[in-house]
């Protein structure tokens, strides 16, 4: 029979205990990474949607707001709320060539979208790029339901307050969800405006505008 002298299990001891602090050490000082598609997916929660699921695929335009066939009364309420609040807001957008005038708030999660065309917190609200973005299907309110059928030099009307711009379209593209150049600032004054691509959870829609010329 093996006998271990106390020197022996002294030193196997002391052994573990190292290998166990520096396994444990590298573990604490090891940089987090940040996980990209975790980003990207969380940017897709918030920005717009697509109920893949859903029947509610054709809408009907009421009174310049686009809706989903199937509307409960408690859409019908929001909606008729909405109509009266857009008279007199003092952050709006309007888009002659599809009939629409809808109501601006901030940020993009659902529940902002549900009732407004949201605003990207990133972007600005006056001069430069205003980014905004709403939903186009299966939604209380789909206000950029027609914006595919904007087109070059089509007008798109922006009011923040005192500051109130009119822009022309320029492009009407699909881009990657993940794909944020769009909404990057610039020097001149533009809108751009983000939704979803029917049954294309990868791609959104993309619709820039410079501002009009006096």
């Amino acid at each position: 029979m093996i006998r271990y002298t106390k020197r022996y299990v002294n030193i196997v001891s002391l052994i573990i205990t190292i290998i166990i602090f520096s396994f444990t050490n590298q573990i604490s000082i090891t940089p987090n990474k940040i996980n990209i598609n975790s980003i990207s997916n969380l940017f897709k929660r918030n920005l717009v949607l697509v109920e893949l699921n859903s029947n509610n695929i054709n809408q009907e335009t009421k009174e310049n707001i686009p809706l989903v066939k199937n509307q409960n009364n408690n859409d019908e309420q929001i909606i008729n709320e909405i109509q009266e609040k857009i008279k007199n807001v003092n952050w709006k957008i309007t888009i002659p060539k599809i009939s629409l005038e809808a109501e601006i708030s901030e940020g993009t999660r659902k529940e902002v979208m549900d009732k407004f065309v949201g605003h990207f917190e990133e972007t600005t609200k006056t001069s430069g790029n205003v980014g905004l973005a709403a939903h186009n299907r299966g939604y209380p309110v789909n206000y950029f339901a027609d914006i595919k059928k904007l087109k070059e030099g089509d007008e798109i009307i922006y009011k923040y307050f005192e500051f109130e711009k009119t822009y022309l379209v320029t492009e009407n593209k699909i881009i990657a969800d993940i794909d944020w150049e769009p909404l990057e600032n610039t020097k001149e004054n533009k809108i751009t405006l983000i939704t979803c691509v029917e049954n294309e959870p990868e791609y959104r829609r993309c619709i820039q505008a410079i501002e009009k010329e006096n």
